[in-house]
């Protein structure tokens, strides 16, 4: 998701994750992530069925931007909560969130 406005460059949210409420609104609130999260929401809602229908017992999904501190934390966020309603044992890895810049 590097194409969206990255927190990391605005001071008051440099320190933060998109853990935390300020960071999470920051990204999810902007026009092309709005658009891109229900894109992807779509596309997995549409694809997990057949997943499961093939006897599939995972499927991972990576979203990623580069520090992996904000951008790509509030979209997997934003995504598990939606796709929580309708696919249950949603697992969320955040690999690179604790990692020094």
């Amino acid at each position: 998701v590097r194409f969206l406005d990255n927190p990391y460059y605005h001071q008051t949210l440099k320190a933060k994750t998109g853990l935390e409420k300020e960071v999470y609104d920051f990204v999810i609130n902007q026009e092309p992530a709005k658009i891109f999260f229900e894109k992807m929401l779509s596309m997995l809602l549409f694809l997990y069925p057949h997943y499961e229908e093939e006897g599939k017992s995972n499927l991972s999904i990576a979203i990623g931007c580069t520090g992996g501190k904000h951008r790509s934390v509030a979209i997997a966020l934003a995504l598990s909560e939606e796709l929580g309603k309708k696919i249950k044992n949603i697992r969320v890895e955040h690999r690179d969130i604790t990692r020094q810049s």
